[in-house]
């Protein structure tokens, strides 16, 4: 399995011969200028809300990629007025089964509006398990006793969990979340961004491995063997 980092939240997992990107927001990142979002390559973008730091470029990647859009029914309904065709409208304690494998729509503890300022349906998280190997991404999300569901339903290779704090878990509660899950091998993600989540990144990693957990933080564009 290969995870490549676009910036905030944004990355794309290789996996099973097929590419998931999820939550695409780059063209708005001052971070992540030097990513040029015509190069991606995808067959389906994954959204976990509909705030714009999630959901900004799906409409340009999709149309470009041709990729099937992942979604809540109201986010659905709302990239369908915008000329995207291609979707599996979902909502939360779903699964799909599909090429790559199957995808499990759960909880996540947050807001969520569009840029529009329409509602956005409830935020949620993926469970994804394929050939190569289980992984899940919590989205945008406060620690949740709910997390302990998830070993139920995959035996995690890496997890994806937000890590700067203000709007979304910090470190301390994503070590928590990585106990809840049974997953040591954790990617961090929602940080640095914008001011408010900012994070003194030598810090959050040795917070992980004093609890032997390994917290891993990708420069914007880089990949990663999972």
């Amino acid at each position: 399995m290969k995870l490549t980092f676009y910036g905030h939240a944004c990355f794309l997992v290789e996996a099973n011969g097929k590419k998931l990107l999820f939550d695409p927001f780059i063209t708005p990142n001052e971070l992540a200028k030097h990513i040029d979002i015509n190069t991606i390559e995808c067959d389906y973008i994954a959204l976990t809300h509909g705030h714009e730091d999630h959901v900004a470029d799906v409409v340009a990647i999709a149309k470009i990629t041709n990729a099937t859009v992942i979604c809540a029914y109201e986010v659905y309904e709302w990239l369908s007025k915008q000329g995207l065709q291609n979707f599996r409208p979902m909502n939360i304690g779903g699964k799909w089964q599909s090429d790559f494998g199957t995808i499990k729509c759960v909880v996540a503890q947050h807001s969520s509006s569009l840029p529009d300022g329409t509602y956005g349906a409830n935020p949620m998280g993926f469970v994804v398990n394929t050939g190569d190997g289980d992984y899940y991404y919590s989205g945008d999300t406060a620690l949740t006793m709910d997390m302990q569901l998830i070993p139920r339903w995959a035996a995690l290779k890496f997890a994806v969990l937000p890590i700067g704090d203000n709007f979304t878990m910090g470190a301390d509660d994503a070590i928590i979340a990585a106990d809840f899950i049974q997953c040591n091998k954790i990617i961090g993600v929602h940080f640095d961004t914008f001011g408010y989540i900012k994070i003194d990144h030598v810090a959050a990693q040795q917070k992980f491995t004093q609890h032997g957990k390994e917290l891993i933080l990708l420069n914007i564009g880089d990949s990663i063997e999972l």
